[in-house]
């Protein structure tokens, strides 16, 4: 039987920092879980591993565009930043952090929210103590290509027009060492 093809071929990450042996760095603590390039290969891929709300805290799950890292540093990223949506814990086990995940996956690997088709570079889901988050990363820091691409986000994920996210860059976070220290670029 034919499969549907993808437009680019993706890779499914985890890491967890708290799981890994003394002084592994963070890309060798990465693993890779799968790679897809189509619509049944990612059903494969992703209803083999735990949902996110499963995970332990500090855990994560990156899918990204085959050849570009999770990381900050990957030159496909270096320029970029990310949008982040932000999921009180109460919330994560009612079902929203599995929902919303899910429904940025499918928008990042559908290619719906990306109109020039190469602006995504991934999607992360970060497991954390008081909150998760799902971040959408970009490759460039342009306003206004970058919050068409927001927009069309909040639209995959249903969530209301009140519902802010913030767009960080990739050399903010890199200088300051975390995200979201008081170095937001812009809202949608």
């Amino acid at each position: 039987m034919a499969k549907t093809p993808l437009h680019r071929e993706w890779v499914l990450w985890f890491d967890n920092p708290r799981l890994a042996a003394e002084g592994t760095s963070w890309r060798d603590n990465l693993k890779e879980c799968g790679t897809f390039s189509s619509v049944e290969t990612f059903w494969e891929v992703f209803n083999n591993v735990q949902p996110a709300s499963a995970l332990s805290t500090n855990s994560n799950y990156h899918i990204f565009v085959k050849g570009v890292e999770p990381m900050w540093e990957d030159k496909a990223n270096v320029n970029g930043g990310k949008f982040v949506l932000t999921i009180p814990k109460k919330e994560s086990k009612g079902g929203r952090l599995d929902e919303s995940w899910l429904f940025t996956v499918l928008a990042a690997i559908g290619e719906t929210i990306d109109a020039s088709g190469d602006e995504v570079c991934g999607t992360v889901v970060s497991i954390r103590k008081s909150q998760d988050r799902v971040a959408l990363w970009l490759k460039s820091c342009q306003q206004d290509k970058c919050t068409k691409i927001g927009e069309r986000w909040k639209k995959a994920l249903g969530v209301s027009a009140k519902t802010s996210m913030k767009y960080q860059s990739h050399k903010d976070a890199a200088a300051s060492g975390s995200s979201f220290k008081n170095q937001v670029l812009f809202e949608v």
